[in-house]
């Protein structure tokens, strides 16, 4: 399958990827050009922003989660309709699990899906050290994949010079530069939080920003880069389940503020197991609609809506009463937050949860766990004596007084490990975020308790009318 496609990746974190990535997009886009964007690791953010404020069709792309047929798989499915696929990477350009591998880099994303990389450059205090700084890059790994670089924060006059300079002795493309664009940037709480009343504000940004990458990079050239990109096969790795239920399940799904965390992928793999995705509100519904077989309570930002969640009491005590009954529910870090007795939020004040699990939620002064990790069972879950390794990973700042025990956490390259997650025949609730491309099984297991659920509810409602 063709696929025209680019890599922008850069030397370290705070490069300037993410503001040359989302101005590029925008700039695609008011082009005309149909364009999908991916994001390199486990990233929430970007895909969100990506999505809501550029409008473009946005994946994630982890070869730690999902190895290299499947994450080339899952590139030419979100990307067959569209004319470029934009890729972003993620830390440094080599640098991967463990902070020792490049495993699951932007490098290795690069590698496994043959695609061009754009190297952007903090250039902000050199000149000829440039030349050095790109040279390393290039032959760090014979197999870069780098065939362009972006200059970053640098002066229009200093830039036709570093552009012969490094065509002339590194013998690779320099695509343009980019000004300090103070009026345009784009600040981490956007990243983090965009609300529908930023949207507006947000968007001159970008189109201000476009405007300037107009004028200072080469597109034309980015476009021609994107189309020399080796044709991709189209097939469906063994991997990729052809599972699906007899019957459709309705899943309620927690989306607002509070939980907005959500990949994809992990959507349209339900939708193809035969599951119906219902959105509700924790913070604003009453209630669940009497039809649900399933919940899923994903990540997100409870902590700064403690307030609002604790004040729906009706749904609190729906969603406490529905999973002690037997419903179905997966939930991780935000969505697990959420079913403990209380929760500390930002302002350090301790609010009422749903009170599914026993203790309290607490506020550290870090990242309490962060990063990869491989999940394994120690008794058996939805179902399931063993679903083999799970790949997953933790990000959070706060912990719990009751983090559970059924699953062991490993970290990846490392003797580090912790156990985590309530595990019972209808429920999994922990920290670790799961991609169910990386294990279908869970997905599979969860749905199968669902439709069973369902079964038992029909029966009884229906053994009721006849009563």
């Amino acid at each position: 399958m063709k696929i025209p496609r680019i890599l922008l990746a850069a030397g370290s974190s705070g490069s300037g990827k993410t503001l040359i990535t989302c101005g590029l997009l925008e700039a695609l886009v008011e082009r005309g050009l149909k364009t999908a964007s991916f994001k390199c690791g486990p990233d929430y953010i970007d895909p969100m922003f990506h999505s809501r404020v550029i409008g473009t069709k946005s994946r994630n792309l982890d070869t730690f989660f999902t190895g290299s047929e499947v994450t080339k798989y899952l590139l030419t499915r979100n990307a067959r309709d569209c004319e470029i696929a934009v890729m972003e990477g993620v830390m440094g350009f080599y640098d991967g699990v463990a902070g020792t591998t490049t495993t699951a880099s932007a490098y290795d994303l690069a590698k496994v899906t043959d695609t061009p990389v754009i190297l952007i450059v903090n250039s902000r205090g050199m000149s000829v050290s440039l030349a050095a700084y790109v040279k390393g890059f290039l032959e760090y790994k014979k197999d870069s994949h780098i065939k362009g670089v972006i200059f970053n924060q640098m002066s229009p006059m200093l830039y036709p010079r570093m552009k012969k300079l490094l065509e002339e002795e590194l013998g690779v493309a320099v695509l343009g530069y980019v000004p300090k664009v103070e009026d345009c940037v784009i600040e981490s709480r956007h990243l983090g939080l965009v609300l529908p009343d930023e949207i507006p504000e947000l968007k001159d940004r970008l189109h201000k920003l476009a405007g300037v990458l107009e004028e200072t990079l080469d597109i034309d050239r980015i476009l021609e880069l994107a189309g020399e990109a080796p044709d991709l096969l189209d097939a469906k790795p063994e991997s990729v389940t052809d599972f699906r239920l007899s019957e459709p399940v309705r899943i309620g799904v927690a989306e607002d503020e509070a939980f907005c965390f959500f990949y994809a992928d992990n959507f349209r793999l339900l939708g193809e197991m035969g599951a119906e995705i219902v959105p509700f509100s924790p913070m604003e519904d009453k209630q669940l609609t009497d039809d649900l077989d399933g919940l899923l309570l994903y990540g997100g930002y409870p902590e700064l809506n403690g307030k609002k969640l604790e004040q729906n009491t009706t749904m609190k005590d729906m969603i406490r009463e529905k999973l002690k009954a037997g419903m179905p529910c997966m939930a991780e870090c935000g969505g697990f937050m959420y079913l403990h007795e209380e929760m500390e939020g930002m302002d350090g004040n301790f609010y009422q949860m749903a009170g599914v699990i026993p203790g309290k939620v607490y506020r550290t002064p870090k990242l309490s766990r962060f990063g990869y990790v491989t999940l394994t069972q120690k008794k058996p879950a939805l179902g399931m004596e063993d679903f083999g390794e799970i790949p997953a990973h933790e990000f959070h700042y706060f912990d719990s007084e009751n983090c559970g025990g059924d699953f062991h956490a490993a970290k990846p390259e490392s003797k580090r490990g912790w156990d985590c997650i309530h595990g019972t025949d209808t429920m999994l609730a922990g920290f670790p975020h799961l991609y169910y491309y990386g294990n279908p099984e869970v997905p599979k297991a969860f749905l199968k308790k669902c439709l069973a659920y369902k079964k038992q509810r029909c029966s009884c409602k229906q053994e009721g009318q006849e009563e």
